[in-house]
């Protein structure tokens, strides 16, 4: 007997996972698999939202070696998401889950609420390897061994998957300045001082 599809928006869908889970959580091939996603878009959000979260430890390191492998999976044209074995058996727990689905909606909630189809050509398939370089960029920078520098190219990764998922141009356009003005900043601060860099960041992020 066949089921109606669900009228759940992705955020609610994932709050809805979050309630459900376990203490051990979900494995990331168990999440991609619930949300019944097969759109890149779909998957980089996901994957970029515990890397937007101020000051999470350890979950951003869990999934910025997926969010690598979309993207680059994008770069080489594959039509739909492929998560290899050692990274689909990574684990997100209830805490991380419930973490993501809260911020997700108190920070991204906006999204659902203005995104619509406008400048679709930038979220074709033509566009969409030259947005993978793009995207690789800046979750390479996640990558980096320096507290709190998950957070800014996270939320660029996050707004331009959204674009990806509503076909939203003018929302890709938002993620691309974010995420390449962070890695500018990355830029500068390998050539003019770390010091002074990590100064600005913490002077932005209200610590300094």
């Amino acid at each position: 007997m066949s089921h109606a599809p669900s009228p759940h928006t992705f955020l609610q869908s994932l709050e809805a996972m979050a309630d459900e889970a376990g203490e051990e959580g979900y494995s990331l091939r168990a999440i991609f698999a619930r949300l019944d996603e097969r759109a890149f878009g779909a998957g980089l959000f996901l994957l970029a939202l515990p890397c937007a979260i101020p000051f999470l430890y350890l979950v951003p390191q869990v999934v910025s070696l997926p969010m690598m492998a979309l993207t680059l999976q994008m770069l080489a044209g594959r039509e739909e998401p492929w998560l290899p074995e050692k990274f689909g058996e990574r684990r997100i727990d209830k805490p991380g889950l419930t973490r993501m689905s809260r911020f997700g909606r108190k920070w991204f909630g906006w999204l659902e609420k203005i995104s619509h189809p406008r400048m679709s050509w930038l979220t074709g398939k033509s566009a969409e390897r030259v947005l993978a370089l793009f995207l690789t960029v800046f979750c390479a920078s996640i990558l980096l061994p320096i507290p709190s520098t998950n957070t800014v190219p996270g939320i660029g990764v996050a707004i331009i998957a959204f674009g990806l998922m509503s076909r939203d141009g003018l929302l890709v356009i938002l993620g691309l300045i974010i995420g390449t003005a962070w890695i500018a900043l990355l830029i500068t601060a390998a050539l003019y001082g770390f010091d002074a860099a990590t100064d600005l960041l913490r002077a932005l992020l209200g610590r300094g």
